[in-house]
Formats: structure tokens, C-alpha cells, sequence
């Protein structure tokens, strides 16, 4: 036997014996707490047996001992009386490739497993033990019998909008690690940047890793902040040390090199590859551009050539290929593409990209690896081989396992963490969205659509961070914690929405992990979380804290709150406009960001609303609800007060609950085709006293929208019914020279009133 002696002073409490929940996550899949607890000496052994000699897994376990200030090594002499921690291995019949066996006695702690990643998990269970009970020589007696749910655990972070250097990179991975999830996406190229060395085509990163300057501000400011940026890339050495890294903590690096669209990075290195002569630049902003690569023979020998090198450096079995994005305009102009559409008998431009994927997809299977791309792979036809990553909600996962396609689920509405986590008017500007902590948590990753037989070509779930907005690496930390929390519990496979509030609790424990690691979470769940509720005369604003309720401190004069302000109770009416601003205080000591929201009343207050088409999963927050809660969304953020629909007309019916007097009915909507958001193309208001026989009495074209900003204002007359109905025209399908071009436009839409 390998002896390796590890010294060092556990102090654990005895809390544990009024506990029913340990705070580990993720919480294992069977853990029973024994009677009575061990007392831990201060000379630990750590035994393995001859034929597995000390691996990186028990290093890491070393490692996390000697940086905690309570722990210490020393050398093999001194030997205790027992050994502590004694390491078994068995095999793959008895427990999962990926799972182990952990039980803690009065005579050791005893770790059994049949793959180093069984055992590496277990070494994290046991490190956050320690974690936990740090403050006697007692650790509760237990057992565990643990394994993941999901193949596919994963976190992805895109480093072309904002770089991050290797050491953060690493620090990322930790992460990873820290809580069990097995799978780095690495998104290496975009419109805005091409950060791996290809050696065979160097002015990839001489020129494509750098950009003149960068869009600054929230999404629908135009603006730059004129500051060259980069060049930021990897040579292929550092690449290699990043996947070596990951390896040692039982994580897979997939790479995505992005195709046929988001080239411009590469574009405007070779020119050549295009369907226009460009010139072409490394984008300076966020967004879809129309200049892709063009599908010819010299570009095929371009990608081929990279993803060459690329393989060669990732061990991968999937290879990221993106898809997702690509505007058809310069394909439908492009005589080449034309040719290539006939030649092959192709349906369209969409059969084109299948063309396309399914291409590479043959050149890549040579290679002994596969395909994943995102879930607009499937348009024209999926690739024999690939699997998707669905990430517009999650028909595409749907879609491909029911054709007996793996896929992973990364739907935004649940898995963006690029996406605000409170109340945006309290957080750092994000791209947009709405994505909480108990929204992370509630997701299931097997749709309810799908049978069992189905169900198992679901590899697992997802989140994705984008870094538009993102400037440095403690934004990163601040973007994905607490919320890979919830995602590792969710990966795991032992998350519990009904037992959210017992998960947050074990969240604000691991709080204490991050201090202790330096890490800048979001401390979102302490702030006051707002909920409009109807009542019988119009709306009420809910407010709730994951502390002590009576710590609610409220006013509803727009004044800031304070330790002598009123005490939430119950839920505060609103009947007039008004701007209610709330805050949590201990001991009289503000502890949170001062929640404000404004208020501005109609006669659809609270009413009741039926949508004939439900808004886009991505924002989608409160449903149709939101369109009469008496909240104007505001413009620079998306997240929470809006409603959004892709290619579909906003079709709304609000019953007043008797007939009502009323003068002009008004919604707001944004403008941002940037974005793919587009004004409505026409809007309708009818009236009915029996919601089934309406009469209309308004009709606008584009041009009386276009001379708004925002509010749009539809003068009807004096009238007087019960039912009000309102249709919004999408704007359809985005027109050639805007971004986004032959794709559904977005229509934004939010508070529907009437006066």
C-alpha cells in the first residue's frame, strides 16, 4: 500500500446533528447520516492501493489542504493509529464509470470507485465536508452512493467579445471542477474576434484577433468606446496546457469554431473566402452580420486545414462547428451559391446550410470525431451524424431526439447567464433576459414531449456565457455564480424546484467558500425580489427577501428607504401612479441594493389578458400578465419587464370586467434592428361587450408608428365596452441591407393601456 501522509487540524462543528441536509452541492443522489460522529486526529492517512498509485486526484485534495490555513503537509513520518481516508477500487459493475461510494465511520473515511472520476468526485464531496464543519474535531458518521444524471454537464464562455488570458481560463475550469460539471465549451471565433493560432493561416490572428474598437453601453446605444482591442488570441501551446488542465480535473474541452456565419473575424483575414470582394473588418459590434463564408472549394480546404490543426489540439469526441446566425442575403445573391443550389438539387438557401454542415460533418467523421451545433443546424435537414445544442427554447432538442439525434439543452430562458439575475435596475447592464437563480434551478432537461426510449438521447444540459458586456474576469464571476450552482444540482440530476428555499439555504453556506476563494458572486437573493400580483381593484406589488421578512423596509412616495421606514407586511396597492423603493435591513444596517419601481396605472390595470400567441421562451418572464401590470418597460433593458415575439403578431384581449368608458388605447414597443427588433408594421383595436363579436375601430399603418418613440398612442374616440382587443403586426421577415436579414424580425412589446 501507498502511504502519503496529509496533516492537518479539522475542526468540525456538531450542527450536523440537527441537520437533515449537509450543504453540498450538488446534493448526492442517496446520503444517510448515521448516528453518532468521528473524531478526527490531526495526522490523516490517505492509503491507496499498488496497482492505482497516487493520482492527480488525491493531489487535488492535498492541494486544497495546504491553502486552507487550517491544514498543512508534512512528510511520511509520524504515521496515526488508523488511516483516515483509504481509497478502493472496484469495478464499473458495482459502481458507475462516474459515480462512487463515500462513507464516513468511526475508524476512517472509506472512498470506493472504478474510474479516476469517480474518485476525483468523491475528493470534492469530502473537500466541501470539510468545508462545512470547520469549527470541532467531529465529522457526522454517513454514507453516500452517488452518480450523475447527465452525460453532458457543461459550461460554456465566450472569449472573442471580451478576452480572458490563460491563468483565467484555468481559474474557470476550477470551477468546472469545484462542482462537478464535466464540459468547457470554448467558443474561439466570431464577427468580433479569432482567438486560436492556426499555423497554417497566420493573418487569422495577426489581424483577426484585434478590432479598432468596441460597442460600449447598453444594447440600443450605438456607441464605441474607440480603443483598440487586442491582438488577444492562443498559440496553440497555451491551448494544448488549457486541455492538459482541464484533463487532470476530469473535463472536456470542446472547442467551436464557428461556421458558415459570425466570419467576420475571418473574412477579414482572407477576403477570398466571402461571396462579395469585401474589404471586410473585425466587428466592432455586437450583433449578426450578412457576410458569411461562401460556400466554394477554396473555402471547404480553408476550414478543413483549421479544424486539422484544431482536432489535432482537442481530444474532443465533438467538435463545435456553431451554425447558428447565418443570414441568407449574400448567399441569395451570390451567383456561385445560386449554381451550387441548382447543381445539387437543394430546396433553398436553408437547404444550402444543410449543404453546408453536412460537409464538414463527412470531413470531420474521417477524423474520428462528430459534430454539435447549434440548434439552426437543423435547418434544411440535420447531418446524419451531428448532434444539437438547443438553445432557442427547446424545440431543437426535441427535434433532434425524436430522429434519434443526441442532443445537449441550453434553452436561454433558462441557461444564458449572460442574462440579468435581479433586478436589473440593481445589476451591472447585461445583454438582456430575465434569468434569476430559481429560474435556473426549476429547469428539467428532459422535456415532457419526449418518451423514455426518446429521452435518452438527451446528453445532458448547458449554460452559455456570452461577454458582450462582460469587461473582465470578476464579471465573469459575478455572471455565472450563484447560478452554476443551481446548474450543477440540475446536471446532477437531484435539483428540486418544490424544495428551492432548502437549495438557497445551501447556496448562502457556499457563499462562504467563494469569500474564501475571492470570488465576486452576485448576492442578487439578498436583494428585495418584487412580484405584481392582480387584486380586485386593479394590482398589488408582492415583495419578498430570502432573509427575515421583517427586515423589509418600503416607501411608496419615491423617497429612499430607511431602518425607520414602514415594515412590509402584506402586499402594497397600487391604484395611482406611484414609485414604490424597497430595501432589506439587520440591526438597522442596510444589507441590500434599494429596489425602486415605477408605477403608471390604466384602465387595464391587474385586467384579465389572453395572448392568441405566447411570447418567445427567451422573454417570456410573468406572461401576458406583464402587458397589464401597470410597469413601463424600460428601453435599455430587456430583462423581466418585456415581452418578446419572434415572427409572430401580438394578439391581445383584455376584459375590463364591465363596460368602461375609455378614449385611447397605447402600448410600448422598441426599436432596435441591431438587434432584429423592428417596430410593428400596423396595429388594430376592436371593442365587444360579449369578448366573441368584435367591432374595429382603429387601424395604423407603419408610418404613423414610425413617428413615435416608443409609445404608441391610438386615439379611438369616446367608447364604451367590456372587452378591448389589440392587434400588434410583426414587422415578419427582416428585409435586405439590416441585420439579421431573411430571418423572423423580433417584436417588443409591453404595457397595452387604455384611457
Amino acid at each position: 500500500m501507498l502511504r502519503i501522509l496529509l496533516v492537518f487540524s479539522l475542526l468540525i462543528s456538531t450542527c450536523f446533528f440537527s441537520q437533515n441536509k449537509l450543504n453540498l452541492i450538488p446534493y448526492p443522489q442517496n446520503l444517510k447520516i448515521n448516528k453518532g460522529a468521528s473524531v478526527i486526529p490531526e495526522k490523516i492517512l490517505v492509503r491507496e492501493a499498488k496497482n492505482d498509485s497516487l493520482q492527480f486526484e488525491v493531489k487535488i485534495f492535498n492541494t486544497f489542504l495546504k491553502t486552507d490555513a487550517t491544514h498543512f503537509l508534512v512528510s511520511n513520518h509520524g504515521v496515526p493509529k488508523y488511516s483516515f481516508v483509504e481509497l478502493e477500487k472496484v469495478n464499473s459493475s458495482e459502481i458507475k464509470d462516474d459515480g462512487y461510494f463515500l462513507e464516513i465511520n468511526d475508524k476512517k473515511i472509506l472512498i470506493k470507485y472504478s474510474s479516476k472520476k469517480g474518485k476525483f468526485y468523491a475528493f470534492q464531496t469530502l473537500i466541501q465536508l470539510i468545508n462545512q464543519f470547520s469549527d470541532k474535531k467531529e465529522i457526522p458518521n454517513l454514507k453516500i452512493n452517488d452518480s450523475p444524471k447527465f452525460a453532458w454537464r457543461g459550461m460554456h464562455l465566450d472569449v472573442c467579445r471580451h478576452f480572458f488570458t490563460v491563468e483565467e481560463v484555468k481559474q474557470y475550469i476550477d470551477y468546472l471542477a469545484i462542482y462537478k460539471l464535466n464540459t468547457f465549451h470554448w467558443h474561439l471565433t466570431d464577427d468580433q474576434g479569432w482567438r486560436i493560432e492556426i499555423k497554417k493561416y497566420p493573418k487569422l490572428t495577426q489581424i483577426g484577433s484585434k478590432r479598432k474598437e468596441s460597442m460600449i453601453g447598453a444594447y440600443v446605444d450605438d456607441t464605441y468606446d474607440g480603443k483598440p482591442y487586442g491582438p488577444y488570441f492562443y498559440t496553440q501551446e497555451q491551448i494544448k496546457e488549457v486541455v492538459k488542465y482541464a484533463q487532470d480535473r476530469h473535463i472536456t474541452v470542446v472547442p467551436e469554431i464557428e461556421m458558415p456565419g459570425h466570419a467576420l473575424a475571418a473574412l477579414s483575414a482572407y477576403p477570398q473566402l466571402a461571396c462579395t470582394k469585401g474589404p471586410f473588418e473585425v466587428a466592432t459590434k455586437w450583433g449578426v452580420f450578412d457576410d458569411v463564408f461562401c460556400p466554394k472549394d477554396e473555402t471547404f480546404t480553408f476550414l478543413e486545414n483549421v479544424l486539422d490543426e484544431v482536432i489535432a489540439l482537442f481530444p474532443s469526441q465533438y467538435i463545435h462547428i456553431g451554425g447558428d446566425e447565418c443570414p441568407k442575403t449574400r448567399w441569395k445573391e451570390c451567383a456561385h451559391c445560386q449554381e451550387l443550389i441548382k447543381k445539387h438539387n437543394l430546396k433553398d438557401e436553408h437547404g444550402l446550410q444543410s449543404y453546408f454542415i453536412q460537409r464538414i460533418e463527412k470531413y470531420v467523421n474521417l477524423k474520428g470525431r462528430k459534430i454539435i451545433g447549434w440548434d439552426e443546424i437543423l435547418e434544411g435537414g440535420l447531418a446524419p451524424n451531428a448532434a444539437v445544442m438547443s438553445w432557442t427554447g427547446i424545440k431543437g432538442g426535441i427535434e433532434a431526439a425524436k430522429t434519434n439525434h443526441f442532443a445537449v439543452m441550453t434553452p436561454g430562458a433558462y441557461c444564458y447567464f449572460d442574462h440579468y439575475q435581479g433586478d436589473p435596475q440593481t445589476e451591472p447592464n447585461a445583454f438582456g433576459g430575465f434569468t434569476p437563480l430559481d429560474k435556473v434551478y426549476s429547469y428539467n432537461p428532459i422535456p415532457a414531449e419526449l418518451n423514455a426510449e426518446q429521452s435518452k438521447f438527451i446528453l445532458g444540459v448547458q449554460a452559455n456565457l456570452w461577454t458582450e458586456y462582460i469587461l473582465d474576469f470578476k464579471q465573469v464571476q459575478y455572471m455565472i455564480f450563484p447560478r452554476l450552482f443551481a446548474l450543477s444540482e440540475v446536471g446532477w440530476g437531484t435539483s428540486n424546484p418544490e424544495k428551492y428555499k432548502e437549495f438557497e439555504n445551501r447556496v448562502v453556506q457556499h457563499f462562504k467558500i467563494l469569500d474564501k476563494m475571492n470570488i465576486n458572486y452576485a448576492k442578487s437573493i439578498y436583494n428585495i425580489s418584487g412580484k405584481v400580483i392582480p387584486n380586485n381593484t386593479g394590482v398589488s406589488y408582492e415583495l419578498s427577501t430570502s432573509q427575515n421578512p421583517n427586515g423589509i423596509k418600503y416607501t411608496i412616495d419615491g423617497s429612499e428607504p430607511k431602518s425607520n421606514s414602514a415594515t412590509y407586511q402584506n402586499a402594497i396597492p397600487v391604484s395611482k401612479a406611484m414609485t414604490i423603493k424597497s430595501a432589506y435591513f439587520e440591526n438597522g444596517e442596510l444589507k441590500s441594493a434599494i429596489s425602486s419601481q415605477n408605477f403608471t396605472t390604466s384602465k387595464t390595470t391587474g385586467k384579465k389578458i389572453i395572448l392568441e400567441h405566447q411570447p418567445s421562451e427567451n422573454y417570456s418572464f410573468g406572461g401576458a400578465f406583464t402587458l397589464v401590470d401597470a410597469i413601463i418597460g424600460n428601453v435599455k433593458q430587456l430583462g423581466k419587464t418585456w415581452l418578446g415575439f419572434q415572427g409572430k403578431d401580438v394578439v391581445a384581449t383584455i376584459d375590463l370586467g364591465e363596460k368602461t368608458n375609455f378614449s385611447e388605447v397605447y402600448f410600448n414597443t422598441l426599436d432596435n434592428k441591431g438587434s432584429w427588433i423592428h417596430l410593428a408594421k400596423s396595429a388594430t383595436v376592436s371593442i365587444s361587450n360579449d369578448g366573441k363579436n368584435f367591432k374595429t375601430i382603429k387601424e395604423t399603418g407603419k408610418e404613423d408608428i414610425l413617428s413615435t418613440k416608443g409609445k404608441i398612442i391610438l386615439k379611438v374616440g369616446n367608447q364604451n365596452a367590456q372587452f378591448i382587443k389589440i392587434k400588434i403586426e410583426n414587422a415578419g421577415i427582416i428585409p435586405a441591407g439590416n441585420p439579421g436579414a431573411d430571418s423572423k424580425a423580433w417584436l417588443f412589446v409591453d404595457e397595452i393601456g387604455a384611457q
